[in-house]
């Protein structure tokens, strides 16, 4: 990146990006606006709600986990000491409960049943640390109704193993995009990581996206 400084043109070298995610899912979208991070680093967090957490709470919690987490790690590999650290979290919630990352297939099938034919919430929180250490965050909430599922139904798509590592059980990009009859929101929040957020938090710290 060049500035002009006293009138002459200096090279400032932009901040390295960290993503605080192994999600290939993530990873997609950012490159999607023309983002490529310098380093990935998956954090290992207990991600388990606590006794009467909620849901936004959740997702802002371990979404600040996973950067300081990330950040924590990276600091001492070089040319990432001042790197800008991102990391986001999705949770979905039905009522008010919170819906798991399903483990077996039994808990994918009670998870689209609880779905099936009713209207819940994703919760995806954002969270950025600056070159300085500074933590900025941002939450979207995003409504979405499902369609009735039948037992067929469910049973097919958790036999497809599309679920797997889903917040919710299901993958809105892959097949249960068909069950969405309503959505008012971010589908990309859904999909993981909201573009337009990670855009405006990425630009307010000078971000090179238009910069080969």
């Amino acid at each position: 990146m060049n500035v002009v400084q006293d009138g002459v043109f200096t090279e400032r070298r932009a901040a390295a990006l960290v993503l605080a995610s192994a999600s290939p899912l993530r990873l997609a979208l950012l490159r999607q606006i023309g983002v490529e991070p310098q380093h990935l680093h998956a954090s290992n967090i207990d991600e388990r709600p606590k006794r009467g957490e909620y849901p936004r709470s959740l997702a802002k919690r371990l979404a600040q986990a996973k950067a300081k987490y990330a950040g924590q790690a990276t600091r001492d590999i070089p040319g990432l000491e001042k790197a800008l650290i991102l990391a986001a979290d999705t949770v979905v919630s039905v009522g008010g409960t919170i819906l798991p990352k399903p483990e077996s297939k039994d808990e994918a099938y009670q998870c689209l049943r609880i779905l099936s034919g009713r209207t819940h919430k994703v919760f995806t929180s954002i969270c950025l640390i600056s070159a300085t250490g500074r933590l900025y965050h941002r939450l979207v909430k995003t409504r979405l109704r499902f369609a009735f599922l039948t037992h067929q139904v469910i049973n097919t798509y958790v036999a497809s193993e599309e679920w797997r590592g889903q917040a919710g059980g299901y993958a809105i990009h892959g097949r249960a995009g068909a069950f969405v009859v309503c959505l008012s929101g971010s589908y990309s929040a859904v999909i993981g990581l909201d573009l337009a957020e990670t855009f405006h938090l990425l630009q307010a710290q000078d971000y090179p996206f238009y910069e080969g």
